[in-house]
């Protein structure tokens, strides 16, 4: 889980509690983010690399959209992407069961 401090980012676990162990800095969007947590820093970099090119695939969508509405339309586009992987998840589950 993130939350946004003044251009820094904590990530918490399940609990709520604060994970601290890693620092990485990224750039998303033309923004700075310090981030803390326990993931991989490589791994944060690889994410926010993803994050950064689609954002920039929806703004060149439309290059009057604000930041905040590419981020949730790309946001949008994350979750599609996600329940897509969950339903053939299911379905190959599905398929194994049968077997």
């Amino acid at each position: 889980m993130l939350a946004v401090e003044k251009y820094s980012i904590k990530m918490y676990n399940i609990l709520g509690e604060v994970m601290d162990k890693n620092k990485v800095t990224v750039e998303i969007f033309g923004e700075t983010y310090a981030l803390k947590g326990d993931m991989d820093p490589e791994r944060v970099k690889r994410l926010a690399r993803i994050v950064d090119e689609q954002m920039k695939i929806v703004a060149n969508g439309n290059h009057r959209l604000p930041a905040a509405r590419v981020a949730v339309l790309a946001a949008m586009n994350f979750c599609d992407d996600y329940l897509k992987l969950e339903t053939d998840y299911q379905d190959l589950l599905g398929i194994l069961k049968d077997e």
